[in-house]
């Protein structure tokens, strides 16, 4: 038997099927119906993966689409599902900071991955993946340059936290002549120090699971490093935390 955790982002689908011992997973587009899509990404991996739906028990939803889904048994909050997720993935972790595409969340974990206390970003994109994706458009550069392009580069201050006010912060230095690299080291800086603000709130200490897709930046992931003074560890497959901590718990 299995049990499917299926986290429905802004950006993108994750889909994890859970069997007690081992899982396997996917990441779609979310697309413009994430209700509509949500269910054609399950039918579409179990097709995929040779899985009756008959031998999935339970479907567990979360995610701010997951709630649209009809086909799920259970809707379980992201807080949860990221802290029983990185959990499951290193059980000696005491804390999860995640940044996912509308919101950043600073998760305290006791030592059976149970939630004690958490925080989220208290302002519009403020420290999110979206903040990130509207500032690199104004850039006109694509997520994935951003490595390449703000290893070495000193980053330039970014005072708008304001997704909208920071898109116009950076194109009024590009009229100025800032160079991007710096420019996207600024704006990742700015990430990093919004990320370390949250994890104090929620009085985050000892090892710390860094998860959400922008967790795939190495320069970002030594950024919170340096400017939060945190253990950050950043998990396998970052992106995949609330579907497999979604998974998890419908396998209890």
């Amino acid at each position: 038997m299995y049990t499917v955790g299926i986290d429905v982002g802004s950006a993108a689908i994750k889909i994890v099927v859970y069997d007690g011992e081992t899982y396997r997973y996917a990441i779609e587009p979310t697309g413009w119906s994430p209700k509509s899509n949500g269910e054609k990404v399950y039918k579409k991996f179990l097709i995929e993966n040779n899985i009756s739906s008959s031998k999935v028990k339970r479907i567990i939803a979360t995610g701010y689409g997951g709630r649209r889904l009809d086909f799920v048994d259970e809707y379980k909050s992201e807080i949860t599902c990221h802290g029983k997720g990185c959990h499951y993935l290193c059980s000696d972790i005491r804390g999860v900071i995640d940044i996912g595409g509308q919101d950043s969340k600073a998760i305290l974990l006791n030592e059976k991955g149970k939630v004690l206390d958490f925080n989220l970003n208290d302002k519009c994109a403020a420290g999110t993946g979206r903040f990130l994706q509207v500032t690199t458009n104004a850039l006109d550069l694509d997520m994935d340059q951003i490595d390449c392009l703000a290893k070495d580069s000193s980053p330039l201050s970014i005072d708008n936290m304001c997704a909208v006010f920071a898109e116009t912060e950076v194109l009024n230095l590009l009229v100025q002549g800032a160079k991007k690299d710096e420019i996207l080291a600024g704006l990742l800086k700015s990430i990093a120090l919004r990320v370390g603000s949250l994890a104090g709130k929620a009085n985050l200490q000892g090892k710390i699971a860094f998860c959400g897709g922008v967790a795939q930046s190495q320069v970002l992931r030594r950024m919170v490093k340096e400017y939060c003074n945190l253990n950050i560890i950043t998990l396998k497959n970052p992106q995949i935390t609330g579907a497999l901590g979604a998974a998890v718990l419908g396998f209890k």
